[in-house]
């Protein structure tokens, strides 16, 4: 077997994209790169990318998708603003079929992801790596990178649609693991007039909810129960509770992604 294999760390959750083209199944990486797993397991459960196309295709490079706008120049993260890159020395960009988050012109990371169609090793410390494509379904990915292009903006003249979102596994565990730092809420109503720091688990969890209500609400989902996992994710999402802190401010726009690097 070759090195390449040897050295990446286990995956572990499975996400099933439902293209045009066929499914692509990918596996994840949620103990090395937390951050951006868990932004693409919560948009996936909400149906983010759905009816989404894959408006980027570079030959023997990549395809890029994600972006509800088609154009490149939207997205938005769960946590409503960009998150920084997570680099992970057994993660690197040697071969095709490694799922990455893109980012643009100013680095910033919202929704959108490519695949790569061939080694990228360019790539490498450059974009966060998050998954990999598995089986059969890497020729899917092919098919989608073969189509007719428009060489001056890398747009596929006949886009490939993601039609839906399944996940198959939810890693939950390792993303609950490794977001207890992320989130802390501060209670001032103790009985003996003490403050107390309160840990929220995970970005999952909803803002300001009691210990005993995030407890039971994990416990009652099931990782290999798809159908319970959409039922609760509106519950899960942290979305509501990041847009409500930034409901004064101004939205800004998204910058134009770059059309020849990923940087």
């Amino acid at each position: 077997m070759s090195n390449i294999y040897i050295l990446e760390p286990p995956t572990s959750g499975k996400i099933l994209l439902q293209t045009t083209a066929g499914d692509i199944e990918i596996e994840l990486w949620p103990k090395e790169a937390p951050k951006a797993c868990r932004n693409f397991v919560q948009l996936c459960l909400e149906g983010y990318y759905n009816n989404t196309i894959f408006h980027r295709v570079v030959p023997d490079f990549i395809i890029q998708g994600g972006d509800p706008s088609g154009t490149g120049d939207g997205g938005e993260s769960i946590y409503g603003e960009s998150f920084s890159t997570e680099i992970h020395s057994r993660l690197r960009f040697v071969r095709r079929g490694i799922v990455a988050m893109a980012s643009n012109e100013e680095g910033e990371i919202n929704s959108q992801f490519f695949i790569t169609l061939a080694p990228t090793p360019e790539l490498t410390k450059m974009n966060t790596i998050f998954g990999t494509v598995i089986g059969d379904s890497i020729y899917n990915v092919l098919k989608i990178g073969e189509g007719e292009i428009d060489s001056e903006t890398e747009r596929p003249v006949y886009p490939k649609k993601i039609i839906n979102t399944l996940v198959v596994s939810n890693p939950k565990k390792q993303l609950l693991s490794f977001g207890q730092d992320e989130d802390l809420v501060f209670d001032n109503s103790d009985s003996k007039g003490k403050n107390k720091t309160k840990k929220i688990a995970s970005i999952y969890d909803i803002k300001n909810s009691e210990p005993e209500t995030i407890k039971k609400e994990i416990s009652n989902v099931h990782e290999s129960e798809i159908q319970a996992e959409n039922i609760h994710r509106e519950e899960l999402s942290p979305k509501a509770s990041l847009k409500s802190d930034k409901a004064q401010k101004e939205k800004k726009k998204t910058p134009k992604l770059k059309r020849t690097t990923l940087s």
